[in-house]
């Protein structure tokens, strides 16, 4: 069963499930390769804001010599993926580069927290209370229950981001024959 999750619907607060953001092609970032297979995968995503990143190291979910493929939509944005094995699998092209077959590893996702960093204005806030929108990458494959994927994909809202990341994991070319 493909799960349908409309970015408009989600901002009404109909969030059923996930796919079908829509985003005007022009508006769509082409995908970027962050790595290719071995180990572990290891890599460095810009996040919204400024300046921050996120450090990532994670093992391959895939049997088969696999990539990690960066996917950047603006908001709102369309999305094909469905629950499949216990994985988050693609189940249409995207104009973002997110292929058939795909498996979603990663999406941003933006949570309630008190602020980060070593200064004294944050430790300041920290200690009176001062919680913001925080922008954090969420392991879709470690994820409980299907409902906490679709909530993390549509925590990405204007209000708190002009634009969304996946990261997918894709058999390299001569693993797919």
């Amino acid at each position: 069963m493909t799960t349908r999750l409309l970015a408009a619907a989600a901002l009404m607060g109909t969030a059923a499930c996930t796919s079908a953001f829509l985003a005007p092609s022009s508006l769509v970032r082409r995908p970027s390769v962050l790595l290719a297979t071995g180990e572990a995968f290891e890599c460095t995503v810009d996040l919204p804001g400024e300046g921050i990143s996120a450090q990532m190291k994670f093992p391959p979910v895939l049997d088969v010599p696999s990539e990690i493929v960066e996917v950047r939509y603006s908001l709102p944005f369309g999305l094909d993926v469905e629950p499949k094995n216990s994985l988050a699998v693609c189940t249409k092209d995207g104009p973002g580069g997110e292929k058939v077959g795909d498996v979603l590893r990663y999406t941003s996702q933006w949570t309630l927290g008190l602020p980060r960093g070593d200064g004294v204005i944050t430790t300041a806030m920290s200690f009176s209370g001062g919680i913001s929108w925080q922008c954090s990458m969420f392991d879709v494959a470690r994820a409980s229950r299907w409902e906490d994927v679709v909530e993390a994909l549509v925590s990405n809202v204007p209000d708190r981001t002009n634009e969304v990341i996946l990261l997918f994991e894709r058999p390299l070319p001569e693993a797919k024959e």
